[in-house]
């Protein structure tokens, strides 16, 4: 099952195609962030804004090197990822012009997902990641949430109901943190870690809340 399942998004991936994944706080859609034609279509799927950026997902801290210019200890990557965290740093050259372009930052998650980072790591480049949900709507939970969108999806992964239904705070996506300027951070969405990512930017590390 799992390896067939993390062999046929990888391969609807390649073939530019959008799939929806199961991540470790909401349902997402995927697709591969060096894609141009397939990021314009994950902004078409959602009706999103288009100066609205979409995070990358890897499946390794050790690949965010590639694609970040990074400012912060590796420990305290390491501290964060994999999990419910999007570090927002400074791109590379290395990533799509047409991923976010006009925005020098990018943000990354390594969800602590074991399917989600089977399937990036079975992905050349990074994927690009965003919550399976028309823009402004509520994030989703399980795959019937999104039903709607699931024909203009290559694939659907069903991991299951994700966290509790019942409880809004399972919906709040990922904490995003601005890591890209240097001993400071600013919480750019408070998401579902606020409080344990702060206190690991702050008591650890030192770093400064930007405002302060």
């Amino acid at each position: 099952g799992w390896r067939e399942a993390v062999a046929a998004a990888a391969g609807a991936l390649q073939a530019g195609g959008l799939v929806a994944v199961p991540t470790d706080t909401v349902y997402g859609v995927a697709c591969l962030a060096q894609d141009s034609s397939a990021v314009r279509s994950i902004y078409r799927l959602k009706g999103r804004n288009c100066a609205k950026p979409l995070a990358i997902c890897l499946g390794d801290v050790e690949r965010l090197y590639r694609y970040c210019r990074v400012n912060v200890p590796d420990e305290l990557l390491r501290d964060l990822l994999p999990g419910p965290v999007t570090l927002v740093l400074q791109r590379s050259e290395e990533l799509n012009k047409d991923l976010n372009p006009f925005t020098s930052l990018v943000g990354v998650r390594i969800p602590n997902h074991p399917f989600m980072r089977d399937l990036a790591r079975a992905c050349s480049g990074p994927l690009a990641l965003t919550s399976a949900n028309i823009s402004s709507q509520g994030s989703t939970l399980t795959v019937l949430e999104f039903q709607d969108l699931w024909p203009q999806l290559s694939l659907v992964v069903d991991g299951g109901p994700i966290g509790d239904i019942q409880s809004p705070e399972c919906r709040l996506g990922s904490t995003v943190v601005d890591l890209s300027v240097s001993g400071k951070f600013s919480i750019i969405r408070p998401g579902c870690a606020l409080t344990p990512t702060v206190e690991i930017l702050k008591k650890k590390y030192g770093l400064v809340p930007e405002s302060s």
